[in-house]
């Protein structure tokens, strides 16, 4: 992906995608989706296999990138780790600050755009971990691997579960298996008219345009190759932390997968690499 300009193309994304993200924060802190009630009674808003995956964080120090209002990040304080969550969002970041209060969790949250990470944070990590669905809103593979290099120590790991890129190809009103969308994102990215609907309804009303793009696997894994990391995992799952479509069949692990009747397709992937 050529790397966007810091002139008005490079605002304009980027202050619409704040403004979106602002705009459905009221919705979200109010979705089933987010479950804020559980967290505050101690529940963890983790998916199962990223606990597993990384085991016991106990004392280690972790950096969540992209992190919203920070549910994710205080559940990894909650399991044991040293946790910094960054956003470029201030209202998200005021939210999750609250959070952490009420809750008794130590963190440490910086409103920055992730591409300034490094130098808004000014440390380095054991782990930089990546929220599901954060990648589709950088423009910059190449850039954004250089900060999670820039935020690891030696012998660190970055943590990534997102949404596969075959995933935003399919047709969201179709039943999961038809192509809908280019697997290529064009430079200047998809630009979408409305808030970006996941939460169950719960997102605002109002008119909040976002501009996305859909980063093939090759581009995220060679990206972060430049970088000088090591992939040690790419792992593709035939789940989904949604139930997207209809028919979706809940596993043991908490994710849909698609019935019998229908194809196996990836929905999400696992991809960790250490310095």
């Amino acid at each position: 992906m050529p790397r966007q300009n810091e002139g008005g193309q490079d605002r304009d994304w980027r202050e619409q995608n704040r403004a979106m993200w602002d705009a459905t924060l009221p919705g979200h802190f109010k979705s089933p989706i987010y479950n804020v009630e559980a967290f505050r009674a101690g529940a963890l808003s983790l998916q199962k296999l990223e606990v597993e995956d990384l085991g016991d964080v106990s004392g280690k120090s972790l950096v969540h990138l992209q992190c919203h209002f920070g549910l994710d990040t205080l559940s990894w304080a909650r399991l044991g780790a040293k946790v910094t969550g960054l956003d470029f969002s201030g209202e998200a970041m005021a939210v999750a600050r609250e959070l952490a209060e009420e809750t008794g969790l130590d963190a440490r949250f910086v409103t920055a755009d992730v591409y300034d990470a490094p130098s808004a944070l000014g440390e380095t990590y054991d782990i930089v971990y990546t929220g599901i669905g954060a990648l589709p809103w950088l423009p910059d593979m190449d850039r954004w691997a250089r900060v999670v290099r820039d935020l690891l120590k030696p012998g660190g790991e970055l943590y990534l579960f997102e949404f596969h890129p075959l995933e935003w190809m399919l047709d969201e009103q179709g039943d999961g298996t038809r192509l809908a969308y280019p697997y290529f994102t064009a430079p200047e990215g998809f630009r979408e008219g409305g808030a970006v609907t996941y939460a169950g309804g719960y997102e605002s009303e109002a008119d909040a345009p976002s501009v996305q793009w859909n980063h093939p696997l090759g581009e995220v894994v060679t990206a972060l190759i430049r970088a000088g990391l090591t992939i040690t995992e790419l792992r593709e799952l035939d789940r989904n932390i949604l139930d997207t479509w209809d028919g979706m069949v809940q596993m043991e692990d908490g994710l849909y997968a698609m019935p019998p009747d229908k194809p196996s397709l990836p929905f999400m992937y696992v991809l960790r690499a250490k310095l």
